[in-house]
């Protein structure tokens, strides 16, 4: 397992505006991958009674949340096949790949016809579309996690992996503004009938122009050198055997998953439904609660990436799980009663600072576990599985606990998850400055990096 390196060297061939470059296309892409995906969840509200006719509310957010839930069901699939693609042909195709493959999805939503026309066929359309995008997210989060990584100078890999979250989260946001643009335009009862399908439509749209952006997308260093005459033939680049070599590694990428996936999830596609369903606040209220707390959230990713990179990773996750395990409890409890914007905001905005230990860095904790030859394999396939065990089923089962009279359980079960990845955190070595090419462990084999060389 590769350790933190003490003198973080950085390769001087790559100008910084092309790495600027690859960061901008890469988080874009990454913009509109999780614009498709989140944008479900923020309108499930008001199409669940379209696919899901029923008098019980809380029933028919169950229903959409297990099809929400099954998407991270392919996330394991997707992350095996498309991670593999990307340590073997590179991980500009797959990113271009997985874009292309989400426009599909999201159109299919936008036109799936209702219970009302085709019966249980419009919810087994949206099941078809959640299963492509878990497919295409699941290669995604790797590929963007590895490619950012990669792209970025060695002593700023915090800060450019950091990026990843900002463009989810700008993803998110993207789509809870168009939902307060049609809340104040349409009525409830137009965006129920018809005015839900929007977003999906210009999801597809927006994933079109992205698929044409990054086919112009440079190659990084890393991978290239791989890809060189002189690395491993094809046949030994992002295989399962490859991975089983590095499976302490892919187990400690699942472990330190656990917590973050719960927590990001808990705080950010479920609460809009909790302030709604529990606190008693407007739909609108949530909404504009969820976007100017995920706003600043946005805005503290760069941050606390450059900070790990002067710092270590480790503090930051440390910081993160700590707070998770200790405050879920209170703060969740408080924005239960929290009926009104300021007091939500607030509550909200502790809790996403809490979690920004983990979402700020995680990607290039990750990426920085692996060699070239299975990094995005190795990022993919258990971080994924994670994801679709932990993350995909956190709002089902809070509105599981709900349904059945015992809300707060959820909020223990959330502070259980961040204490096992604490215990990870705690034990698991630094990974910043680890050499991610042979430049570079080729810089730490110079004079002057006696003491890299070593921590290797």
């Amino acid at each position: 397992m590769p350790a933190a390196a003490t003198v973080p060297g950085d390769r001087a061939a790559v100008s910084p505006g092309a790495r600027r470059l690859a960061l901008v296309g890469g988080s874009l892409g990454n913009l509109v991958e999780w614009y498709d995906w989140f944008v479900y969840a923020s309108f499930a509200i008001y199409f669940a009674d379209s696919f899901f006719p029923g008098d019980d509310p809380t029933t028919q957010l169950l229903n959409t949340a297990g099809i929400f839930a099954v998407g991270f069901l392919m996330r394991p699939v997707g992350g095996w096949i498309l991670g593999r693609a990307a340590d073997r042909h590179g991980r500009k195709s797959a990113l271009t790949l997985t874009v292309g493959m989400m426009s599909v999805a999201a159109l299919l939503i936008a036109a799936a016809p209702t219970y009302g026309r085709a019966g249980h066929l419009g919810a087994g359309v949206l099941l078809l579309a959640r299963l492509l995008q878990g497919l295409s997210i699941g290669g995604e989060y790797a590929a963007s996690a590895t490619y950012l990584t990669e792209a970025s100078a060695r002593n700023r890999r915090g800060l450019g992996s950091s990026f990843q979250y900002v463009s989810m989260t700008c993803g998110q946001l993207l789509g809870l503004a168009i939902l307060i643009t049609l809340q104040h335009t349409l009525t409830t009862g137009q965006l129920e009938s018809w005015g839900w399908r929007i977003p999906f439509a210009f999801g597809a749209v927006f994933a079109v122009v992205v698929f044409w952006l990054r086919r112009r997308l440079t190659e990084t260093e890393a991978f290239t050198e791989e890809s060189g005459a002189d690395g491993p033939a094809d046949g030994a680049r992002g295989t399962l055997g490859a991975l089983w070599e590095h499976r302490r590694e892919a187990a400690l990428v699942m472990a330190l998953t656990l917590g973050g996936t719960v927590a990001y999830y808990t705080y950010t596609t479920y609460l809009t439904k909790y302030l709604v369903g529990s606190a008693g606040m407007a739909r609108s209220t949530a909404t504009l609660v969820s976007f100017t707390a995920l706003t600043v959230f946005a805005l503290l990713q760069p941050l606390a990436g450059l900070l790990s990179d002067r710092i270590g990773r480790r503090p930051l996750l440390i910081t993160f799980a700590v707070g998770c395990t200790v405050g879920t409890y209170p703060i969740m409890t408080a924005l239960g009663s929290a009926s009104s914007y300021w007091p939500a905001l607030g509550l909200s905005l502790l809790a996403l600072v809490v979690v920004t230990g983990y979402t700020s860095i995680n990607a290039a904790v990750k990426a920085e576990l692996f060699p070239t030859r299975v990094r995005a394999l190795g990022v993919a396939l258990p971080y994924a599985i994670a994801n679709a065990l932990f993350g995909g089923t956190a709002e089902y089962i809070a509105l599981w606990f709900k349904d059945i009279g015992h809300e707060k359980a959820f909020f223990w079960y959330v502070s259980g998850c961040a204490l096992v990845s604490l215990v990870v955190y705690v034990l698991m070595p630094d990974t910043r400055g680890a050499a991610l090419s042979r430049a570079e462990a080729g810089a730490d084999a110079g004079p002057g990096h006696g003491a890299a060389k070593a921590a290797r």
